[in-house]
């Protein structure tokens, strides 16, 4: 039998959850057996999954897991782990070279685990099947926003941010900072236009009926320089940083003459060898949303790396009903979407 082991997430203010107990119910009538942490910061509670019919397992418990469960996580593991034995599904940010999934990539060659990255959970043609993506560009344009309405408020740097409980208040919250801010209008440049991370970035945006420049592999296949992002006051990257990305901004542009105030970095990689945006080297976070890379023309780089997590009940449900499907084929796909990202696992381990 099958066994899904669903883990408590050990970072701070991350609430989102993999699989919802309604979905869960499903896997459970197709066989397959569920064990559920208690977590007390998880934005559903426990008492929901237990009431569908999953087993629930302490805390932070998987490491004790039957060695043929599979574990199903969202964010980082224990730095205190020192071997993963299990197959686990998570977004391990390990293949294009980051320090931290070099390190993670050791630690399955050690305990000749698997990782299912679920950032490779893709189609043949190499789209993404299952993505939190749509929450992260809503999420990540609002505290951008708010970053700039920080910056034109008080001449200072963006405040802390924390959950919301929905997306309106969500959007109310932006409204609100924008109160006094005398360019209430700013213009928006969205690079990804067509994918999930900026049809979200668009949609909050344009939610709040702000101008939003659209671009997507048309306008920047032709590679840098690209002048024109100069020309607005916020710029939304929202292109997964890969080979032959382009690259939108270098240090030489920071003191240029430019309206740009604010970059915001939802797709945020800078650990990546192929980073579009290496003007700054490490993630923001809720506490500290944006890092300043230029004090003589002001310049924010908001650049967090749980973005949707300011949502979490939204993304949470809406990412559960993508990974679904994959999940009743878990045991079925010889040649399939888990084959291919156990073949990406392969690679990248053979090359540690």
């Amino acid at each position: 039998m099958l066994h899904l082991w669903i883990r408590a997430e050990q970072r701070k203010n991350e609430k989102r959850v993999g699989i919802t107990p309604q979905d869960a119910s499903k896997l459970i009538c197709k066989g397959i057996k569920v064990t559920v942490e208690e977590s007390a910061d998880r934005i559903i509670s426990t008492e929901e999954y237990h009431k569908v019919g999953c087993k629930i397992a302490n805390q932070h418990s998987w490491s004790r897991a039957p060695k043929d469960a599979i574990i199903l996580g969202l964010k980082e593991l224990s730095e205190d782990i020192e071997r993963l034995e299990h197959k686990h599904i998570m977004f391990g940010h390990a293949f294009k070279g980051q320090t931290a999934g070099l390190k993670l990539l050791k630690k399955f060659k050690v305990g000749k685990g698997l990782l299912y990255d679920l950032e490779y959970l893709t189609d043949p043609a190499g789209r993404r099947l299952a993505a939190f993506g749509y929450w992260a560009g809503y999420s990540g344009a609002a505290v951008s926003l708010k970053a700039y309405a920080d910056q034109q408020n008080t001449k200072g740097i963006c405040g802390p941010v924390s959950v919301f409980e929905n997306k309106e208040t969500m959007a109310d919250d932006i409204r609100n900072a924008f109160v006094n801010v005398e360019n209430k209008f700013p213009k928006i440049l969205v690079v990804g236009a067509l994918g999930r991370v900026g049809k979200g970035a668009i949609d909050f945006c344009e939610s709040l009926e702000l101008r939003v420049t659209k671009w997507d592999i048309e306008e920047t296949k032709n590679g840098e320089p690209f002048p024109e992002i100069l020309e607005h006051e916020l710029f939304l990257n929202c292109i997964l940083a890969k080979p032959g990305a382009p690259v939108f901004m270098r240090n030489k542009y920071l003191n240029k003459i430019r309206k740009l105030r604010i970059i915001g970095d939802i797709s945020c990689d800078p650990d990546s060898s192929f980073n579009p945006i290496p003007i700054y080297r490490s993630a923001t976070n809720w506490a500290a949303p944006v890092i300043r890379v230029n004090a003589s023309q002001t310049l924010d780089v908001m650049a967090i790396d749980n973005l949707p997590s300011l949502l979490p009940y939204e993304s949470s449900v809406d990412f559960s009903k993508q990974l679904l499907p994959l999940l009743l084929d878990l045991n079925e796909s010889a040649n399939g979407v888990w084959k291919r990202a156990e073949e990406t696992f392969l690679k990248s381990l053979s090359e540690v």
